[in-house]
């Protein structure tokens, strides 16, 4: 009998080791993705205190920059968690945008997170166009006579 209880105290001692390896197995992973925010450089750039130059040597080079408009430089940075089997999800999510006036100096520094996400689902392998829905035959045989038809505008000759 104290060999069988020795033996169960073994059993039990085994399967606790092996359920904590399989939890340890099933935990979740997280990514960092972009900029990696750092709270005291991302609260010290202030508004007509800092300019471009300020900024970059604080913060280091935008994830990108806006190419219409005032200029802005936006530090995104996002945390994924993900756990085995399953799909991705965003944990954190952070826009810093810094605005700057014609000078070169921040004129506004906006800060954004995840409520402003949009989330788009495709439909389907079909882009919907504008225009009407041409047929096979229709792409193949569409331009026949359409090259030097009356009206055309072809190139000018002597």
């Amino acid at each position: 009998m104290t060999a069988y209880r020795g033996f169960g105290r073994f059993l039990g001692a085994g399967l606790l080791a092996a359920a904590t390896l399989a939890a340890g197995g099933c935990s979740s992973i997280r990514e960092s993705r972009g900029f990696i925010v750092d709270p005291t450089l991302t609260n010290s750039i202030a508004a007509g205190v800092d300019n471009k130059q300020s900024v970059q040597a604080a913060l280091g080079h935008p994830s990108f920059e806006s190419q219409f408009g005032d200029p802005t430089w936006y530090y995104v940075s996002s945390v994924n968690q993900r756990r085995p089997f399953v799909r991705p999800r965003i944990g954190t999510h952070a826009v810093l945008a810094v605005h700057f006036d014609s000078a070169g100096n921040v004129s506004s520094v906006e800060r954004s997170g995840i409520d402003k996400v949009v989330y788009l689902t495709p439909d389907g392998d079909k882009t919907p166009t504008l225009g009407r829905e041409r047929g096979f035959f229709e792409d193949l045989f569409g331009n026949i006579g359409a090259v030097g038809a009356p009206g055309a505008q072809g190139p000018a000759g002597p």
